[in-house]
């Protein structure tokens, strides 16, 4: 479905993405592990437009998007939660949603389903974005990408400061897309929580796609932990228990 190749991308004169190659399923979630400054954000910006290849390709089912200018990349069905969240602030949580609905087309039908998702937003439609807890304010993030109704999704290190009912949610929200078949790449600090629902995770090292393991592997054996991101397994006390 999404297939990069050979990506090398840039800040001025320095090389942050070497050669990147990954490859993402229909429906499945792939994490991305790595040490700060390995490329993991860049990579998502790199696949939004945000941040323009020197060379390579980002194909989602047949289209270039490396070719296209980045207003145009969501409405190809990219969904995309920056680290930070980026929320519109003096907007309210309704208005911040029809952003969301605007950029395909989409109405009160995907709105309803994206809602359903996070019941709590329904409560707060009128209330400005920036009033709105850390652990709402992400669920607003998410569910702004989700009214793309994207065929993939992209989180940056969705569980930042979040409490630990909140993390849950938002993975909890990531196992159901997958039931739906939203493929999705997650970024991700909390390698439990990550272990919890991806089905594959790629590491990245100085910017480049490096080894691939599931979490299975990684729990029999912890050495690519060590490698590539310096820490060994843990009981995490936050967000790592879904239904």
């Amino acid at each position: 479905m999404l297939r990069i190749e050979g990506l090398n991308c840039f800040y001025g004169n320095v090389q942050v993405l070497r050669d990147f190659a990954l490859e993402l399923k229909q429906g499945e979630v792939l994490c991305l592990l790595g040490r700060n400054g390995a490329g993991k954000t860049t990579l998502l910006k790199a696949i939004m437009g945000l941040v323009r290849p020197r060379s390579g390709r980002v194909v989602l089912d047949g289209t270039d998007l490396a070719a296209l200018p980045a207003h145009a990349v969501p409405k190809q069905g990219i969904g995309y939660c920056p680290q930070g969240r980026r929320l519109f602030s003096d907007l309210t949580v309704e208005e911040n949603l029809q952003v969301g609905l605007m950029t395909r087309n989409r109405g009160p039908e995907t709105l309803g389903r994206v809602l359903g998702l996070f019941p709590v937003l329904q409560q707060r439609m009128r209330q400005r974005a920036g009033t709105l807890s850390g652990g709402e304010q992400q669920m607003l993030a998410t569910a702004r990408a989700l009214c793309l109704e994207p065929k993939a999704l992209l989180l940056d290190e969705p569980t930042e400061g979040l409490m630990p009912s909140a993390i849950a949610t938002i993975l909890n929200t990531v196992k159901q897309l997958k039931s739906q078949g939203v493929a999705t790449i997650l970024v991700e600090q909390r390698v439990e929580a990550a272990l919890s629902v991806a089905d594959r995770i790629l590491f990245i090292e100085n910017g480049r796609s490096c080894d691939i393991a599931t979490p299975d592997m990684l729990r029999a054996d912890p050495r690519l932990l060590h490698h590539y991101v310096g820490v060994g397994l843990r009981r995490e006390k936050m967000g790592v228990q879904t239904s």
